[in-house]
C-alpha cells in the first residue's frame, strides 16, 4: 500500500485565502523588523569577536561556581550559561555542560590565547573532573569582515535568484519569487531576534539554504504554471494558478515532510552545537513551503503574465525561457 499524504487529485481554492495570507505575512514581516530593531540579534563570537569555551563535568556544578572562579580573573565582560540538551537522555550522553563566553582582549591573538589558558587552569583547579569540549576564538577584525561577508552573501543570493527567474520565465515570475524569498529571510531573522537564539555563521548558511529550498519549491509551481498557460490559453489566470498548485501539491508536501523528518531528528539528537542551524532550517522549510503557495503565486496573479507561451517575447525577457536549467 502506497503512502499518500495528499490525494491524487485535489481541487483546493488556494486563492480563497490569498488576501488573508498576504495580510498575515505583511504583519509578521513588520513584526520581524520591529523585533530586529527592538531586541537585536544574539550574535555569536563569529560576529562579535571573543572566545567561547564549552565545558563538561561528571557531576552537576552550579553556574554561580563558574562565575565565582572567573570573577577573580581579569576577563572583562564574560557570561556563563548552562547548556540544556533535550536529546541527551535519548542518546545516553547526558552531560553537565556549560558555555563560557569571553570578550575579545585587544587585537593580539597571543593575549587571548594566554587568557584562555588561564581560564582553563583556574577551572581545572576548582572543579574536579572538568573537561573542555570546545574552544573557539575570533578576532574583532575578522568578526567585522564576517558580518559584511554574511550580508553580501544573502543579498547576492537574492539578486541571483531575481536574474535567473527573469531569464527563465518573465519579470512577473521573478518579482513573485523574490518577494517570497525576502519574506522567508525576514521572518527567519525576526524569529531569531524574538527568541534570542544565537546568530552565527551557521545561521547564515541556513538562510542561504532556505533561499535555495524556497526557490526550488517556487520554480516547480511556476514551471507547471507555464505548462498550463500553454495548454489552457482561454482559462482565467486564477484558475490556471490554482490548477498548477494543486497538481504540484503532492510533490510539495512530500518533499517538505521528508525534509522536516530529517531535520527534526537532527534537532532532537544532534546536540546543542547544531541546534540553532537545524531550528533555522525547520522554520525555513515551513515558511518556504507556505510562501511558494500563498505569497509568490498571489503576487503573480496580481501582476498578470503573458498568456501565449508559444510565442517568443523578447521584451518580456523570455528569450532564454526554454533552457534546460
Amino acid at each position: 500500500m502506497r503512502l499518500k499524504l495528499v490525494p491524487t487529485e485535489t481541487k483546493i481554492d488556494f486563492f480563497r485565502f490569498s488576501t488573508l495570507a498576504l495580510g498575515v505575512s505583511a504583519v509578521m514581516a513588520v513584526l520581524s523588523v520591529v523585533a530586529f530593531f527592538m531586541f537585536g540579534l544574539n550574535y555569536g563570537i563569529d560576529f562579535r569577536g571573543g572566545s567561547v569555551i564549552r565545558t563538561a563535568s561528571p557531576a552537576p556544578v552550579e553556574v554561580s561556581v563558574y562565575r565565582s572562579v572567573l570573577s577573580g580573573l581579569e576577563l572583562g565582560d564574560f557570561s556563563v550559561t548552562a547548556v540544556v540538551d533535550p536529546g541527551a537522555e535519548l542518546t545516553i550522553t547526558e552531560r553537565n555542560s556549560v558555555m563560557i563566553r569571553i570578550e575579545q582582549q585587544g587585537d593580539d591573538p597571543e593575549t587571548q590565547n594566554d587568557l584562555i589558558a588561564e581560564v582553563k587552569s583556574a577551572l581545572s583547579s576548582e572543579i574536579d573532573g572538568i573537561s573542555f569540549l570546545q574552544t573557539d576564538s575570533v578576532g574583532a577584525k575578522v568578526s567585522g569582515e564576517l558580518v559584511r561577508a554574511g550580508i553580501i552573501a544573502v543579498v547576492l543570493a537574492v539578486f541571483a535568484v531575481l536574474f535567473y527567474i527573469w531569464l527563465r520565465f518573465e519579470w512577473q515570475f521573478s518579482l513573485g519569487a523574490v518577494v517570497a524569498l525576502v519574506h522567508d529571510v525576514t521572518l527567519t531573522i525576526g524569529v531569531f531576534a524574538l527568541m534570542q537564539i544565537e546568530f552565527n555563521l551557521s545561521i547564515i548558511a541556513a538562510i542561504l539554504t532556505i533561499v535555495g529550498y524556497s526557490l526550488n519549491d517556487t520554480v516547480v509551481v511556476f514551471d507547471r504554471v507555464r505548462e498550463n498557460l500553454r495548454r489552457f490559453k482561454a482559462k482565467p489566470l486564477k484558475e490556471v494558478l490554482n490548477m498548477s498548485i494543486n497538481e504540484t501539491l503532492s510533490r510539495t508536501v512530500m518533499t517538505s515532510v521528508t525534509t522536516l523528518l530529517a531535520l527534526t531528528a537532527l534537532y532532537v539528537l544532534g546536540g546543542d552545537v547544531i541546534r540553532g542551524f537545524t531550528f533555522a532550517m525547520i522554520w525555513g522549510v515551513v515558511v518556504g513551503t507556505y510562501s511558494s503557495v500563498f505569497i509568490a503565486s498571489p503576487i503573480l496573479l496580481r501582476l498578470g503574465v503573458k498568456r501565449d507561451w508559444d510565442k517568443d517575447s523578447g521584451a518580456a525577457g523570455t528569450q532564454y525561457a526554454d533552457i534546460d536549467a
